[in-house]
């Protein structure tokens, strides 16, 4: 596991790669720092509509500019901004802190990264960040950001966590190679209170290629089997196929669930996965 400082300061320097974040509602730009606009009425700065006045405003709620260019009163309406809130999680399996020959970092190393990078943005634009499970009110600033540091690289031990109190923008990050069904009671609850979350499927380039030849041992970290392939090329094909299935079943159960799904391998430049987050991301704050 790579430590928190060289994490911290590996994520800094990704996020500096990356545009700036357009977290928000295509209507508005938000008004100020860590509000976000919900495209609707509400407390705000942001213009957002006029609307006829009605009897249960009071006279100070009338637009007399607007109102004077006709014979109809009209009352000016601000769009709703609120500061978004966006939760992370890392899976804490052995299998997924688990590196092939030749990668530079693990899977599970690759995904704090890129998590981390889009939590500094998030942070820095005043949204507040945190891990999703790890017990801590989210906040945002450079505590926030140290905190969610630790809190995605110390889940081991844990539960599949429940969902947040209140709703927000989820992140959980695996290699999702348990059965999909366990992973559907896992994650419905999830989007039942949480209806934006992105799912960060990551894999060693050694688990799409499966480039073995002959006879070879395999084993899963942290699982106590172990099977031996007398000619394993022969089953090359049979696994990339069962390994395409399992995206497949994954992305029908994000597309069921709403939330949507981001892949990525460690031999990926870090950068290219850091953005195809952020976009997903992004689509969120678009939809409003």
């Amino acid at each position: 596991m790579i430590p928190f400082s060289d994490l911290r300061a590996e994520a800094e320097a990704l996020a500096r790669q990356l545009p700036n974040l357009n977290f928000k509602a295509e209507a508005s730009e938000a008004a100020h720092i860590g509000s976000a606009g919900r495209r609707r009425a509400g407390t705000g700065e942001q213009f957002w509509q006029y609307r006829h006045h009605t009897q249960e405003d009071a006279a100070d709620r009338v637009d007399w500019r607007r109102s004077a260019k006709g014979n109809d009163l009209f009352v000016r309406e601000t769009e709703l901004e609120t500061a978004r809130t966006v939760l992370f999680w890392c899976d804490p399996h052995p299998g997924f802190n688990w590196k092939g020959e030749g990668d530079i970092r693990t899977k599970a190393d690759e995904a704090r990264l890129l998590m981390l990078a889009l939590g500094l943005m998030m942070s820095k634009d005043g949204e507040r960040i945190g891990a999703l499970g790890a017990g801590r009110t989210p906040s945002f600033g450079k505590r926030a950001v140290d905190r969610l540091s630790e809190d995605i690289s110390n889940g081991a031990g844990r539960p599949f966590p429940p969902p947040p109190r209140t709703s927000a923008t989820l992140v959980i990050a695996s290699d999702f190679y348990d059965p999909i069904p366990e992973w559907q009671a896992r994650l419905k609850p999830l989007a039942a209170k949480c209806p934006e979350g992105v799912l960060l499927a990551v894999a060693a380039p050694i688990e799409l290629d499966f480039p073995f030849q002959g006879r070879v041992k395999l084993h899963r970290p942290g699982a106590m089997v172990d099977r031996i392939l007398g000619r394993a090329e022969t089953m090359r094909d049979e696994y990339k196929r069962k390994f395409a299935e399992q995206r497949d079943a994954l992305q029908t159960l994000t597309t069921q669930i709403g939330w949507r799904l981001v892949t990525h391998t460690t031999a990926t430049p870090s950068l290219h996965g850091a953005a195809r987050l952020k976009m997903a991301l992004e689509s969120f704050g678009a939809r409003g």
